[in-house]
């Protein structure tokens, strides 16, 4: 049975291979040295969305946000704390969709904040509307 995992580094985007297992004990990635987990979202581009989406073996709760948006202002602290907590089982993320207005509208994104979970490099599940940290990791649990 295979027990590593793709998992890409939030610093240079290198994509490293770490044990299951060894998930809690704080990987580093193996080109940077920087740690791969950091229980803080991730900022994605569209340079960088692809390869998070795609290349990375744990679930990526991406939250499609805008920063004239009071709602998504409100539930930014609550993200980063949900970070601490799904972190390593999954790897939280943030767009910008006035930064990158072309992958809101490749994923249909009508409203912000607009929470949309991929696994395997497809969108597995999807929540609008802001939400408290405690609602964030049980509503990405249950999916995971």
């Amino acid at each position: 049975m295979n027990d590593s995992l793709h998992l890409v580094c939030p610093s240079c985007q290198a994509v490293n291979r770490v044990r299951a297992q060894r998930l809690d004990e704080g990987p580093k990635c193996g080109k940077c040295h920087e740690p791969l987990f950091s229980a803080r979202p991730l900022a994605l581009t569209a340079a960088s969305f692809a390869v998070h989406i795609e290349r990375n073996d744990i679930p990526v709760l991406v939250d499609f946000w805008a920063p004239w948006c009071g709602p998504c202002k409100m539930m930014a602290p609550q993200f980063v704390e949900a970070a601490g907590t799904l972190e390593p089982r999954a790897r939280l993320a943030k767009v910008d969709t006035e930064a990158e207005p072309a992958l809101g509208a490749r994923y249909g994104i009508r409203s912000i904040p607009t929470l949309a979970l991929f696994k395997g490099g497809q969108e597995i599940a999807r929540q609008a509307g802001a939400m408290s940290a405690q609602d964030i990791v049980r509503w990405a649990t249950a999916r995971l």
